[in-house]
């Protein structure tokens, strides 16, 4: 078995405050006396229902580490670990999802806010060879208008390279809300040739990913692994081209699936659909993009299944054609190769969240 950690990959699910590293989040709260929840520290990853109940706990972690970024330096910071990160999983592409609004009290506003993420994904993407882009994203928490203000912000600053806002999403419970509300913000972001790259799918089933077409015509779907419950309407998003961001270890620590042999990935492939593997939240789930296709391999997938998961994720990237044409002769090149590796880190992390 090839070593996962060498292929080359794309990463297009990961959240800004939940990309932190483990040891940041502690340093930024031992400076501000800040106490933990336990699942950051006792070496257990976050496991929890998935109803309301277990989301409240999840985001209750999540705001615990968002609170702790409070300066342009850390923004920075988090930006450049996440792109090291990548760079040592062969990640080339990274497209990181970020909701200026909840850092913009501590830099002066939600511009400021998004313009130094930019500017520190420039700089990243010069210091660790991983293209940074950045994805806006709305919250299913805030009201509606809200979101057509990030829309126009983010468009100012779109554009397919480093250091651009290159999508517009919807993010957090996907229960929250109508989702059609929102529709009016991405139709500003998608006149101005911005992907649009809503969340759907994973903790409401095909009811809810027909609602997130229809209102929000997305170009990939976060998550969307409750599509394999609807064969034909699988079929009709793979028809359409919406690709699917798949987050195994999150199902599993958000309770959607038991354990990670269960995440429908075989079901999505074998009805066409473009599959971009994510970490989603690597500091709450402590399991990050190799471990996504370490999960894969456990579920049968042979080098050249996981080599087409790698294609997928740069496919659906939005990266420029020239360099996935690059990245792509890269993926060829590593399943061509005949020297064997470590497997990744395989089934400790694999199976973290399934473990009682």
């Amino acid at each position: 078995m090839r070593d996962l950690a060498k292929l080359p990959k794309a990463h297009l699910h990961l959240h800004f405050t939940g990309s932190m590293r483990l040891d940041t989040l502690v340093e930024l709260a031992s400076a501000t006396r800040t106490r933990l929840p336990s699942s950051f520290i006792d070496g257990d990853p976050l496991r929890v229902p998935a109803d309301h109940r277990g989301w409240f706990r999840f985001q209750r972690s999540y705001d615990t580490a968002r609170a702790l970024v409070r300066s342009e330096e850390v923004m920075r910071r988090l930006v450049l670990e996440a792109a090291l990160d990548d760079a040592a999983e062969s990640s080339r592409r990274l497209e990181i999802q970020v909701d200026p609004t909840s850092y913009a009290p501590y830099v002066g506003g939600i511009t400021p806010a998004l313009e130094i993420i930019l500017d520190a994904a420039q700089q990243a993407t010069v210091l660790t060879g991983v293209e940074v882009a950045v994805v806006v994203a709305a919250s299913r928490m805030r009201h509606p208008l809200d979101a057509r203000t990030l829309a126009r912000l983010a468009v100012r600053h779109a554009g397919d390279g480093a250091g651009d806002v290159v999508g517009f999403g919807l993010s957090n419970d996907e229960r929250a809300g109508d989702t059609a509300s929102w529709g009016p913000a991405f139709a500003i972001a998608r006149r101005a040739g911005l992907a649009s790259l809503p969340h759907g799918g994973e903790l409401l089933g095909p009811t809810h990913v027909r609602e997130v077409v229809s209102a929000l015509g997305p170009t990939r779907l976060g998550h969307g692994v409750r599509l394999s419950e609807d064969p034909a309407l699988l079929d009709a998003v793979v028809d359409s081209g919406i690709s699917l961001e798949v987050c195994p270890a999150s199902n599993v620590c958000l309770g959607v699936y038991h354990e990670p042999g269960d995440v429908p990935l075989g079901t999505l492939l074998e009805h066409g659909a473009q599959v971009a593997l994510g970490a989603d939240d690597p500091l709450l789930f402590q399991s990050r993009l190799v471990d996504q296709y370490a999960i894969a391999r456990a579920q049968g997938m042979d080098d050249a299944a996981l080599a087409g998961l790698a294609r997928g994720s740069i496919r659906a990237s939005l990266a420029s054609e020239e360099s996935k044409r690059r990245w792509l002769a890269e993926v060829d090149a590593w399943l061509a190769a005949d020297d064997m590796g470590p497997t990744g880190r395989s089934e400790a992390s694999a199976e973290a969240c399934a473990s009682a």
